[in-house]
């Protein structure tokens, strides 16, 4: 909770701080909120977000659901502005920031915890796949992978480059970076494709959490890395970020790995942990889930135990 509390008392300085540079300094009047008239946004923000996040600072829980509403309400809209007018973009990346980040401090403020474990609920909830043959997890892996890549890495990717373009955020990429991305991207893309034919095959499931693998992976890419799939996802976003000249595709695809890394790896851990026991604590001790260990460990042919 005191973390929750504590970064709203930032936030409330935040915000504080802000409004007079608004009021003093044109270029960030321009850069934030355009032709927006800054009194009239004034007098309604200053007493929903900058008293609102002090009070919520003080233990208000209140005001904490208040603030965290209104922040969110105003990203929406100035991000409408800011696609209709082009001005104002950095105010909106502000915004969007400010709202991430004040759901979090309500959830500590409200729960002492964010509940992560809401990401895995319903049709989300971790569950072994059913019983199929290795083509059936194949076809089911590969339809997966169609929907999942087409919508993180080409719909998500492409919204948000035109929405950097059209906020005039772009920042300029040395040209090198293109090609570069290209050749990250289809490294990363087989790294992808070999894990998930490993998951299908030998683990015989799927990718998605509710058709899980019923048999532990340690072979294929698995061998230097407990997370593989993850892995390349990440780094394919980020190459497309590359290809697009696009830094908020990067960090979109730096954002997700750090909700990956801290809210959904420990509460899958956690269900393999329960599934296949000293099994898999022996694997994670013995490979790490980031940066292969060299030399790895070596497996024997029913890719159970080490040799």
């Amino acid at each position: 909770m005191r973390w929750g509390r504590a970064y709203f008392a930032v936030q409330a300085l935040a915000g504080a701080g802000w409004w007079i540079t608004v009021f003093t300094i044109p270029v960030v009047r321009q850069a934030t909120i355009g032709g927006l008239d800054p009194v009239v946004l004034a007098i309604l923000d200053i007493p929903l977000f900058v008293v609102g996040s002090a009070l919520a600072a003080l233990g208000v829980r209140f005001a904490a659901v208040v603030t965290t509403a209104w922040t969110a309400v105003v990203a929406v809209c100035l991000g409408a502005y800011a696609a209709i007018t082009g001005e104002a973009g950095w105010g909106v990346i502000l915004m969007i920031a400010a709202a991430a980040a004040s759901v979090l401090a309500l959830a500590l403020v409200r729960f002492g915890r964010v509940p992560t474990e809401w990401i895995i609920g319903g049709p989300f909830a971790f569950r072994p796949a059913a019983t199929s043959t290795a083509v059936g997890h194949l076809a089911a892996t590969a339809l997966q992978l169609v929907v999942f890549w087409g919508l993180f890495l080409v719909v998500l990717p492409l919204a948000i480059a035109f929405f950097e373009n059209r906020w005039a955020v772009g920042i300029p990429f040395v040209q090198f970076l293109a090609p570069a991305g290209a050749v990250i991207l289809v490294l990363a893309s087989v790294l992808g494709l070999s894990t998930a034919v490993a998951m299908s095959t030998i683990g015989r499931g799927t990718p998605l959490p509710s058709a899980m693998a019923t048999r532990l992976v340690v072979v294929g890419p698995y061998r230097y890395l407990r997370n593989p799939m993850a892995v390349a996802g990440i780094v394919q976003g980020a190459a497309v970020g590359l290809i697009l000249s696009s830094w908020l595709v990067v960090v979109y695809a730096l954002i997700g790995s750090l909700l990956w890394n801290y809210a959904v790896r420990p509460l899958e851990e956690a269900d393999l942990d329960e599934r296949f026991g000293e099994e898999y604590r022996h694997y994670c001790a013995s490979v790490r889930c980031w940066v292969p260990r060299i030399p790895v460990v070596r497996y024997t042919a029913d890719s159970r135990r080490p040799a």
